[in-house]
């Protein structure tokens, strides 16, 4: 299955990123998004950030995660 995690931007440089979630951080493109600032949260999918969302959808989708046991970002 194919999810689109909700992640918050930590830094910006560029159109890479650093994003958070959990504690995990990794790397996301930015050029399907556009601008993304620091502290906004995007969908991230396959590495690429695919769309801005608002701090409550993010909260919402991860509650929803959570209680289906699925929220795990794994570092590679």
């Amino acid at each position: 299955m194919c999810l689109a995690v909700p992640v918050q931007v930590v830094s910006v440089e560029g159109d890479q990123a650093t994003v958070a979630l959990e504690g995990n951080t990794r790397t996301a493109n930015l050029s399907l998004v556009g601008d993304a600032a620091v502290g906004e949260w995007v969908l991230l999918h396959a590495g690429f950030a695919i769309e801005k969302i608002s701090s409550e959808e993010a909260q919402e989708t991860l509650g929803l995660l959570r209680e289906v046991g699925e929220l795990s970002l794994e570092t590679e």
